[in-house]
């Protein structure tokens, strides 16, 4: 620990560390009991909100810190604190693929959007390989199965379900453990419908349900010169990476 020392322009004075402690943020009170030292507070500028307590006679309760809590006051504290936190993320990539039939009589979802076509994909939800094939990537990237483990084929209450839910369902995991998406990049392949007119608002779409910027997803889309079952029309498929950054194991 640091040496504790009284000084001005020379250090001077050493003081013992027993009985002191160094107070942090985040800090937990009732909210009656915060407002009122806030209103009755009339010193110098407070520290923060357990110097305004204890001057009302509150009783502060102490618990156990960590070395990484700094207390977020000043704008250049949020840049330390970023900096603190990127040092402790680490970033992973992994990839997701969906293929779907084209069939008469369905609907056709693509990244979210319902596009007008004379064929839809289908499938036991809403057949949306875009969604599928990145929350599968999302779903990778903290190694944490495919989308058929969490929401299984067989069970009858997914079925015709919206795949916004599946994508989110991803996210949620990743926020859960303390992460953060940085991209998504999507490539289409189908010889029809063209993806360009439907481009920008897949993206929305996409952008909303993960709550990114519209510049964190990428859409692209191609063909495989008429062959295979995109080459014929029978089928779109769809293939996603997706960069998050997790927290490392301390």
């Amino acid at each position: 620990a640091d040496t504790l020392a009284r000084g001005d322009a020379a250090l001077g004075e050493t003081v013992a560390r027993d009985g002191l402690y160094r107070v942090q943020t985040p800090q937990a009170f009732r909210y009656a009991a915060a407002l009122q030292a806030h209103r009755n507070w009339t010193g110098d500028e407070p520290t923060d909100d357990a110097q305004m307590v204890r001057a009302t006679d509150g009783s502060v309760a102490l618990v156990e810190g960590d070395s990484m809590l700094e207390k977020i006051t000043h704008p250049a504290d949020f840049a330390a604190a970023e900096a603190r936190l990127a040092a402790t993320m680490r970033s992973r990539t992994a990839t997701g693929f969906d293929v779907h039939r084209l069939e008469a009589g369905e609907e056709l979802w693509l990244g979210g959007v319902l596009i007008p076509h004379d064929k839809g994909l289908s499938g036991h939800s809403d057949a949306d390989v875009a969604l599928h094939a990145i929350t599968d990537a999302l779903l990778g990237t903290i190694a944490a199965g495919d989308i058929g483990t969490h929401f299984p084929p067989s069970d009858p209450q997914w079925r015709g379900a919206d795949s916004a839910q599946f994508l989110q369902h991803a996210a949620s995991l990743i926020t859960a453990r303390g992460g953060i998406i940085d991209f998504i990049d999507l490539t289409l392949i189908c010889e029809a419908p063209k993806i360009g007119p439907h481009r920008s608002a897949m993206r929305d779409r996409i952008a909303a349900l993960l709550q990114l910027d519209a510049d964190q997803v990428s859409i692209k889309a191609t063909t495989t010169e008429r062959l295979g079952f995109t080459g014929r029309g029978e089928g779109i498929a769809a293939q996603a990476a997706a960069t998050v950054r997790v927290p490392e194991a301390r």
